[in-house]
């Protein structure tokens, strides 16, 4: 007889539902326990047309719904699971008080007191605080309350596909040679099996070497060369992976990761010119991550004045690409004229959401600082001849609850490897200049 799971009371942290409005369902037959604090604070958050905003929205109307105007405070079952949730009151009845070992009132320590509320009520079962906010998470366990990360979509960086492989496997020198000539291969030629959409630095007995790729619908090994894109040639093997990605047709979606001065965003703009007749439009966008936790609303002007000292590393990636060519020359009078007809658009992610996106060549820069859930919502806007391209460095994170492991790239880059029309590189070469590169590796 198979022995029964001892059910642990799992309780919910803002920055948990905000991260993923649906975590609601990831705890299998286990209760969750909403703190009534969490719901005041997602009521803050309900107005507004970021992700965040349509989470708590989200959130709000499925609690709402699963109680069918019954008492919050007992145990209602939750669809999909053998779970059940609650939203707790807090309690100041308590022997050990967050609130007066920390010296402050504040939505974080009405929180910790909800849970040792829970423990003292709940004695047959563990309580555990799922958070994403490490330091709410030590303050927890200076009170002997176990706490955790969300880890339902946390992946494993050391395991992360880089895009690209040095084989060691030495092919034979008339290989090397009959690639060169014919520009395709049969994949079976190769010593080893390849895997789907994936880059090689091939080399034979003789220290030949030669770029290649593998083509799963073909199963064929093509050859890639180095080629310009508006201007703009690839520095290393890497960056002409990562051109050959942003140039494929049958690419739909690329992840380019890698440090600063890797060249992610000026390839991934200069492709997108240089196939500005395949689309109706160039769109490059990246997230605003808030000064100081503060809304950008804070900042003095309209919304374009409030967006602009984010945007402009893109606008200096366009003028990097301008700036090859006179202002009296073809291309860049066209860049000129792109802009003037909003064929190019740059702006913050922000103000985009909720639109489709058709005949459209889209960039995300710096999406290191999206959720797993942004990435999904981007990605699912896509309609009939679109290409999304991310980029972004997963170790340079700046939005408070993510990490390494937890954000889009990340996930995105993990979840989508084997699949047909995707296509991922990481960058791992400056090439901005000698000072930024030592930069990279000393500081």
């Amino acid at each position: 007889m198979a022995k029964k799971k001892n059910i642990k009371i799992f309780v919910l942290d803002t920055s948990v539902i905000l991260h993923d409005h649906q975590s609601f369902y990831n705890f299998e037959e286990n209760y969750i326990a909403i703190p009534i604090t969490v719901l005041e604070e997602l009521d803050n958050f309900k107005k507004g047309a970021d992700t965040k905003n349509f989470a708590a929205r989200e959130f709000i109307r499925n609690i709402d719904k699963l109680s069918e105007g019954k008492n919050i405070e007992i145990w209602h079952p939750i669809p999909k699971t053998n779970g059940k949730f609650q939203v707790t009151f807090y309690s100041s009845d308590l022997e050990v008080d967050a609130e007066k070992i920390f010296l402050e009132q504040k939505a974080d320590h009405r929180i910790l007191n909800t849970v040792l509320h829970l423990k003292k009520q709940e004695k047959d079962k563990e309580v555990i605080l799922v958070t994403k906010d490490i330091n709410l998470r030590m303050k927890a366990r200076g009170l002997q309350i176990k706490a955790e990360d969300y880890k339902n979509d946390k992946i494993v960086v050391e395991n992360l596909d880089e895009g690209y492989t040095e084989r060691q496997e030495i092919q034979s020198k008339d290989t090397i040679a009959k690639l060169y000539k014919e520009k395709f291969i049969d994949a079976s030629e190769l010593t080893f099996k390849p895997d789907v959409n994936n880059f090689y630095v091939l080399k034979d007995e003789e220290d030949n070497s030669c770029l290649a790729f593998y083509e799963q619908s073909s199963d064929q090994i093509r050859l890639v060369e180095k080629k310009y894109s508006y201007g703009i040639k690839p520095r290393n093997a890497e960056q002409t992976f990562a051109v050959d990605l942003l140039t494929n047709e049958e690419i739909k979606v690329v992840a380019i990761q890698g440090v600063a001065g890797t060249g992610k965003t000026l390839l991934a703009l200069a492709a997108a010119l240089e196939q500005s007749n395949q689309y109706n439009q160039v769109i490059l966008a990246r997230p605003i991550v808030p000064l100081s936790n503060k809304d950008i609303g804070f900042l003095p002007g309209d919304i374009q004045q409030k967006v602009n000292p984010f945007m402009e590393p893109l606008w200096d990636n366009l003028k990097v690409i301008k700036n090859q060519y006179k202002e009296t020359e073809k291309k860049y009078r066209a860049i000129e004229k792109m802009q003037e007809e909003k064929k190019i658009v740059i702006t913050a992610l922000a103000y985009i959401r909720g639109r489709s996106f058709s005949d459209t060549y889209f960039i995300v820069d710096e999406s290191q600082n999206l959720t797993p859930h942004e990435i999904k919502t981007i990605i699912t806007r896509a309609g009939e001849n679109t290409k999304i391209i991310f980029t972004g460095d997963i170790h340079q994170i700046d939005a408070p609850f993510l990490d390494d492991q937890s954000n889009g790239l990340s996930y995105l880059i993990d979840r989508f490897k084997g699949q047909p029309i995707f296509g991922h590189i990481k960058l791992k070469k400056g090439e901005r200049s000698e000072l930024a590169d030592l930069a990279n590796k000393l500081l």
